[in-house]
């Protein structure tokens, strides 16, 4: 706990105000959604479809709004729509405490999942933003403390006022992110969008979503990452399932112990580990190695457990070692995505890149049910464990060889100068390599050195082409598209 406020103490106040707030939002969330199906079944008496359809709702809203949340905070600021997501999250909770039809609770969901797409990804620019580049990993470390914090508390607070009814907890939740709009309205300072021009919104909004579709690094970056989020979500859905096989009408307090070991091995290892990868490893390999754990968590379900005591040791360590890969990537994979933007256009960035860990959440459950429903007992765990091992050679096949080792890999800002990849990790830069002329022709007089395009060197492929496209060409004039090397 020292450590971890020695380390938030360290970041301006919008920042640490940001922190604090993920926690609450987290705390509010957490506290009314785990129990709102059972509210609705038992409670409202709804048939199954029609719950299906009220959370279903809810995640499509949020999840196909992230794009526009992002595009939304970068064209008209982050704090206007975090201050709109959590006033309509604070609306939206208050409807369903005193909603009784399927309408109402149908908009309710909705306007819950169109919160989160408004704030979520204008909170992660604001804060990588307000933390700048040298402390952007420390700070999405600090980050995701709170927010662990946020899933970890929550549940126990929902289920301390549903003593009374679900209605107090649906109002306590309300309040809490109406106080959180208040709070933010008078305390986080506004910081206008830079480079808004003055032409028609659309055809802006059009130019930078075309800017974004062919950023061949991001977007290959995202399906790389996105089946950690997949493996991530297994928690949820994995887990409890065969929990189920192996304890049966137990499978709750079982369950619950494992939800409580995967949010304390968050909270206790996120600055350690972030810490020690800062200290060893380059950002790709930080990333690398916590998908490596995450794939690698599922291991100890391939084996037959017999008794109760090894199935719940398997489980315990498989949620375990989950929380722990999540958290040694995620400070890097959240600074990633803001390296691979150009540091321009960041909020929808983010946005794109939940939606896209969104969708793949969504198909990649489909898929490990229908593996579940094959009757093989050790296929499942099996599809998710080459899930993770094989997901780093993807992500190093989206950022270059040069990525992964110090080094030079030219960008075309920086063609005349030397440079480095944006993702490579710390090593001397070189100067700019002059190729040898064709034969049979005189070597020109040097001269000076003039930018230009890079053409691709044989052998590099792909992976060098989309260096190529999040390099340079992104960021603003006269700042320099390529940042820096980690």
């Amino acid at each position: 706990m020292r450590r971890l406020w020695d380390r938030t103490a360290a970041f301006d106040r919008p920042a640490r105000l940001l922190m604090v707030n993920q926690f609450a939002i987290n705390l509010g969330f957490y506290m009314l959604m785990p129990y709102l199906a059972d509210h609705l079944a038992h409670g409202l008496g709804l048939a199954a479809w029609a719950v299906g359809l009220v959370l279903g709702v809810r995640n499509f809203s949020q999840q196909g709004m992230f794009l526009v949340g992002g595009t939304l905070a970068d064209r008209y600021g982050c704090k206007p729509m975090i201050l709109t997501g959590c006033a309509l999250r604070s609306v939206a909770f208050g409807l369903l405490a005193v909603a009784g039809s399927l309408p109402a609770l149908v908009a309710a969901s909705a306007l819950t999942g169109l919160a989160g797409a408004l704030f979520n990804p204008a909170v992660r620019a604001y804060l990588a933003a307000d933390a700048g580049e040298e402390r952007r990993v420390a700070a999405f470390a600090a980050f995701n403390v709170f927010y662990q914090a946020g899933i970890l508390i929550g549940p126990l607070a929902g289920l301390a006022l549903l003593a009374w009814d679900f209605s107090a907890v649906c109002t306590a939740a309300a309040l809490i992110f109406g106080a959180l709009a208040v709070l933010q309205s008078r305390a986080l300072p506004a910081r206008p969008p830079a480079g808004r021009g003055a032409g028609p919104a659309w055809r802006a909004v059009a130019a930078d979503w075309r800017t974004l579709a062919a950023n061949r690094a991001f977007l290959l970056f995202a399906a790389a990452m996105s089946g950690s989020y997949v493996l991530a979500f297994q928690v949820y859905l994995a887990l409890p399932l065969h929990a189920r096989e192996l304890f049966g009408r137990h499978t709750g307090p079982v369950t619950a112990a494992v939800f409580a070991a995967s949010a304390l091995a968050a909270l206790a290892g996120q600055l350690k580990l972030t810490a020690w990868a800062q200290r060893t490893l380059s950002g790709p390999r930080a990333v690398a190695c916590g998908l490596v754990v995450m794939g690698a968590a599922f291991l100890p379900l391939l084996p037959r457990t017999h008794g109760a005591l090894a199935g719940a040791a398997a489980l315990t360590l498989c949620a375990v070692l989950l929380a722990w890969g999540g958290a040694l990537l995620y400070p890097f994979e959240m600074d990633t995505v803001v390296r691979l933007s150009g540091d321009r256009l960041v909020a929808t960035y983010y946005g794109a890149y939940n939606t896209a860990s969104g969708i793949a959440v969504s198909l990649g459950n489909l898929a490990v049910g229908a593996l579940f429903d094959t009757g093989v007992r050790w296929l499942p765990w099996a599809v998710l464990a080459a899930t993770g091992l094989g997901a780093p050679g993807w992500s190093r096949g989206c950022t270059g060889p040069d990525a992964w080792a110090p080094g030079r890999f030219p960008c075309p800002d920086d063609h005349d100068r030397g440079g480095r990849h944006p993702l490579a990790a710390p090593g001397p830069l070189r100067g700019p390599r002059t190729p040898p002329p064709p034969r049979g022709r005189p070597r020109p007089e040097a001269g000076p050195v003039r930018a230009g395009p890079v053409t691709t060197p044989a052998g590099q492929g792909a992976g060098a082409r989309c260096v190529r496209a999040a390099c340079g060409r992104a960021g603003p004039p006269g700042r320099g598209g390529r940042p820096p090397g980690w």
